[in-house]
């Protein structure tokens, strides 16, 4: 199996920021912080404008948030995604392996 079979495609994997804009302050911190282009400016609100951008796992961003409004999912959650992820597509399990 080729390397690039080793991972499902980053669609699938649902691990993103998610921002609480009842919380949000707009000081666009994310937006400067991160350097991937996951957050941007749409006229007067911060939002996670390219979602599948963001390296899974990472959550930096969302301790820079001064008001607290960036939310990821769990690290279980995070673990389950993964888990179905594998199995859907056979990789990561030594019983697929000849």
């Amino acid at each position: 199996m080729s390397k690039a079979n080793l991972w499902p495609p980053r669609e699938e994997i649902a691990w993103y920021p998610r921002i609480n804009q009842d919380l949000c302050i707009k000081c666009g911190s994310c937006v400067e912080f991160c350097m991937h282009g996951v957050y941007s400016r749409q006229g007067d609100k911060v939002v996670v404008s390219k979602p599948y951008e963001c390296i899974v796992g990472c959550e930096a961003c969302r301790h820079r948030c001064p008001a607290g409004a960036i939310s990821f999912p769990t690290r279980e959650e995070l673990r389950q995604m993964l888990k179905a992820l594998r199995e859907k597509y056979g990789t990561g399990n030594s019983s697929n392996k000849q």
